[in-house]
């Protein structure tokens, strides 16, 4: 190969990962921008009383998605992959539910949905029959069946 032809191959890896790291850094950003917004670590912090930990809440997500990038991207082999897997799952969930019902509280669904099917007992169990399907939903998706 030329040198011509070297030095373009080289100049287009540079611009893809110069496009890819800064794609990246915009959806982050989104997403930490949304978390921010929906208030949901401080709101965490306060349910659980433990608002003197909320930079350790912040750094969590912060490390947890870095991590998660890394590991998609290299895809490296653990030991006890499978177990690995099911707590990230675990906490993904956790952390996609607590954000979902942070942005309907911030959004005031339950409220409107509630006065406006004149919802009066039962709240409880609609909540977690929501969380229960949703939790159905995801495993059939993910199990192809």
């Amino acid at each position: 190969m030329s040198i011509k032809i070297k030095l373009f191959a080289a100049i287009k890896a540079a611009a893809e990962v110069l496009v890819g790291v800064s794609a990246g850094a915009a959806a982050s950003a989104g997403v930490f921008a949304l978390i921010t917004v929906i208030g949901i670590l401080p709101r965490w912090a306060g349910h659980t009383r433990t608002a003197r930990h909320v930079s350790l809440y912040e750094w969590s997500v912060i490390l947890g998605g870095t991590a998660g990038n890394l590991i998609f991207l290299l895809q490296p082999s653990l030991p006890g992959k499978e177990i690995l897997e099911a707590a990230a799952g675990l906490f993904m969930g956790i952390f996609v539910g607590g954000l979902i019902m942070s942005l309907a509280e911030v959004l005031d669904v339950f409220p409107i949905l509630l006065r406006r099917g004149r919802i009066q007992s039962g709240i409880p169990w609609m909540v977690l029959s929501i969380g229960i399907g949703k939790m159905l939903g995801a495993y059939l998706y993910f199990s192809n069946l």
